[in-house]
């Protein structure tokens, strides 16, 4: 018998939506809102899902900009599946004795002097998004650029109702956001944040845009934008690298073949190095897959033990291999069999208790899209500025929003993440695509740096073996550990003594991970979208379609 909302310990907050025609879902309404109307427009789900992106650029600019990086996971129609890595990378001219280190702490990336790899020009990677989302539109989208970009630039330009949730990053980072002119003419008006509800209007940034749909990424890439953001940067006269016009001229998207793996007659398809997830989500499940969990309560204490172990060794095996693949050599084919799964089980202790491990600094701030078409296209995708308002500056008359990625370097020369020329940082960005006898069953993704990984591994768990609904499985409570202490969702705060008598350091945390969406396949072309509580995330449905082309008007 399958299982029913009475067999688990917490209640949906939100509601799926399904379309024959297509689905598209993003952490924002107004992003969602954008992708479906490329569909409606006859678009694919490329277009549909760079349509979302550039959108969210505009009503999410704390998360993400053109001028950050992320992964771009998609499955076409004919079954060609590849993953976009527009991931960020160390300017040319960048050393790894660039920055100042200030503590001496070996378990952990030491603050910086000035904190300059987190805020300001210093900070600043090329960025990877605007590249990344233009190649892969120009290889498989069907719509003019600018047809694309045309509902972020009525955003901006018209402006959007600022969200609850916008206005708490801008509070969260007012004090460095009042340090740049620009961000706070717009984020800070008369000295403070705007109220959840007023409009926000970005007239320069929809002049950015429609540029880009003019020019393209030519236009960042050695154009008049490219210029400004160099210019800009420039007048910054710390001792460290700075980007370059030859940086941006240089940069290119990689497209990487996907990493896969079986669990329990299913495919799995995550991205590869530099990115965590595919890797080790397949390695996590392929431990479990040892156990019956479909015959343990999803709150059972014992079950919840299992995954914390399981997450505990795939961070240990992450911290011992991990990095951009032309630097650092990663033992994929290691680390994704079932013969080290079976040796990895014995790893697995009966009680937890937290060990020493290092800190990975990348950031929470991140925003994800999900999109389907009635074709058989997918596309899942994470994409960020690192950390809340990137650098937090603003590049004067374009309303660009540089990214920080440099902060996810090590700033102690010698280690394996240290700063390097053209180098990417590891991420934890996990854009899946599960298939069933060869057809997609699934594709999800979320934000929340080292939580997202474990946060999508735990999703699919719900699917197979919870059989849970699509709703349920991304709203579901989480739980997380690095190895250190773990921590569980509200929902499951009864089940902390008894995870503290196996030997757990219990943290109860309002929530793990940022805003999942997904998107389930149904035998009969039938899409389900579904987004998480944990952030604005909207599913936009695609149902109806045009009349027959035998409809006849009698006159």
């Amino acid at each position: 018998m399958l299982p029913t909302s009475a067999d688990f310990p917490f209640a949906c907050r939100k509601a799926p939506a399904s379309g024959a025609g297509g689905v598209v879902v993003t952490n924002h309404p107004l992003g969602s809102a954008a992708g479906s109307a490329m569909l409606a427009a006859g678009g694919n789900a490329i277009d549909a899902a760079v349509a979302s992106l550039f959108t969210l650029t505009v009503v999410e600019p704390m998360m993400v900009g053109i001028a950050g990086g992320g992964l771009c996971h998609v499955r076409l129609a004919s079954g060609e599946d590849f993953v976009v890595d527009a991931l960020s990378t160390a300017p040319a001219g960048s050393r790894p004795d660039m920055f100042t280190p200030v503590g001496d702490n070996a378990l952990s990336y030491p603050r910086v002097e000035g904190r300059r790899n987190a805020l300001g020009a210093a900070a600043v990677a090329v960025p990877g998004n605007l590249a990344g989302w233009t190649e892969l539109h120009a290889r498989h989208g069907r719509l003019p650029l600018a047809d694309v970009l045309a509902p972020a630039v009525g955003h901006a330009r018209r402006g959007f109702a600022i969200s609850p949730y916008l206005v708490n990053a801008i509070r969260d980072c007012a004090a460095d956001l009042a340090l740049d002119p620009g961000m706070a003419a717009l984020y800070l008006p008369g000295g403070a944040p705007p109220e959840a509800g007023a409009r926000l209007v970005q007239a320069d940034y929809a002049d950015t845009l429609e540029t880009i749909g003019c020019e393209g990424a030519g236009a960042l890439y050695g154009g008049a934008l490219g210029r400004a953001l160099v210019e800009y940067l420039a007048r910054d006269t710390g001792p460290e690298a700075r980007l370059t016009l030859d940086d941006l001229a240089a940069y290119r998207p990689k497209w990487r073949a996907p990493i896969t793996g079986q669990y329990r007659g299913y495919e799995v398809i995550g991205p590869p190095p530099p990115a965590s997830a595919g890797i080790h989500v397949i390695e996590m499940l392929n431990i479990l897959e040892g156990y019956d969990l479909g015959a343990m309560a999803f709150d059972d204490p014992a079950r919840l033990h299992l995954l914390l172990e399981t997450i505990r060794i795939a961070f240990e095996d992450r911290r011992s291999a991990s990095g951009d693949p032309d630097f650092v050599d990663i033992p994929v084919g290691k680390f994704t069999s079932k013969a080290y799964a079976a040796e990895a089980r014995a790893r697995l202790r009966d009680l937890g208790g937290a060990v020493p491990v290092a800190h990975y600094p990348e950031s929470h701030n991140t925003t994800h899209v999900t999109v389907a078409d009635r074709e058989g296209n997918i596309v899942t995708a994470t994409h960020t500025i690192n950390s809340l308002f990137g650098a937090r500056i603003m590049v004067p008359g374009t309303g660009i929003i540089p990214n920080n990625y440099m902060y996810n370097f090590d700033p102690v020369p010698g280690r394996a993440l240290s700063v390097a020329p053209g180098k990417r940082v590891p991420t934890s960005m996990a854009p899946t695509i599960v298939l069933k006898d060869g057809r997609p069953a699934f594709a999800l993704g979320l934000p929340g740096a080292v939580r997202i990984f474990p946060s999508a591994m735990q999703a699919i768990v719900n699917l197979v073996d919870h059989v849970m609904s699509l709703q349920q499985a991304v709203e579901a409570p989480r739980v997380w550990t690095e190895g250190a202490h773990v921590e569980i969702e509200p929902a499951l705060a009864d089940r902390a003594a008894a995870l503290t008598a196996m030997g757990h350091e219990v943290r109860v945390v309002p929530h793990i991970g940022g805003g999942m969406n997904a998107i389930a396949f149904g035998p009969d072309g039938a899409l389900t979208g579904a987004a998480c509580w944990r952030a604005d995330g909207t599913v936009a449905a695609l149902g109806g379609g045009l009349a027959s082309a035998s409809t006849r008007f009698v006159i």
